[in-house]
């Protein structure tokens, strides 16, 4: 089985695993995007995931991502792609990240916040990355604390507040973190209508994450499997 072969049935299965877990709590795929996570990946890999018909794709290095959208950019270049930051962003490397970003997944501060709205040359969408248990050690906005950061982010021209992201910590259960996550953003959507994007669920836990709202599910590992680049 060639490479292309390989991603097209894996495309199949998650794309099917989507479907299924959608049904199971009444609600339409067409409410989840999948968002191929591609760090590590060559961009031979993004090119034929392009071709497959995704268009959404998430990097967490910046050095990495510069250099696979512009080689990605070289194989396809009239292909549509919407490149993702879902990794921790310094800011210093806000200005770098915005060359071949289109979404940063990962703003969990308001010293970040700012950091991008001026290194921002034309407005910028971005999702709150929450901390569901509160531990900032692994990234994350504190979910007491997510209107106050909303609420700044909403008040700069140059970020465009999409909603909001969050990885279920590893002593809590994947459908504790979801369900808080979603009561969060309810709340929240009630000031913020336009932050519709939840970002929750990987190759492990998509399933609980689409049953408690997540409209975007973050895959990886069942969508290109283990094998990483040569010279990463």
């Amino acid at each position: 089985m060639n490479r292309r072969e390989e991603l097209a049935l894996s495309l199949a299965e998650v794309t099917e695993r989507i479907a299924k877990a959608c049904a199971a709590v009444g609600r339409s795929p067409e409410e989840v995007d999948l968002l191929a996570v591609t760090k590590t990946f060559p961009a031979e890999d993004v090119a034929i995931l392009s071709d497959l018909g995704l268009a959404d794709f998430a990097e967490n290095r910046d050095q990495e991502a510069n250099r696979k959208t512009a080689e990605f950019a070289g194989l396809r270049p009239d292909a549509p792609a919407k490149w993702h930051m879902v990794g921790s962003l310094q800011r210093n490397k806000a200005k770098s990240v915005l060359r071949w970003a289109h979404r940063i997944d990962t703003v969990d501060s308001i010293r970040l916040a700012d950091a991008i709205a001026k290194a921002a040359t034309e407005p910028v969408e971005v999702l709150i990355q929450v901390s569901v248990d509160g531990d900032e050690a692994r990234g994350g906005h504190p979910i007491g604390d997510l209107p106050r950061l909303a609420d700044h982010v909403a008040l700069s021209s140059e970020l465009l507040l999409r909603g909001v992201m969050t990885v279920a910590p590893l002593g809590m259960s994947p459908q504790q973190a979801f369900a808080a996550l979603y009561e969060a953003v309810t709340r929240l959507r009630d000031d913020h209508p336009d932050a519709t994007v939840i970002s929750a669920g990987m190759s492990g836990d998509l399933e609980d994450a689409i049953a408690h709202g997540s409209t975007c599910v973050r895959v990886g590992t069942a969508l290109l499997g283990s094998r990483r680049l040569a010279s990463p």
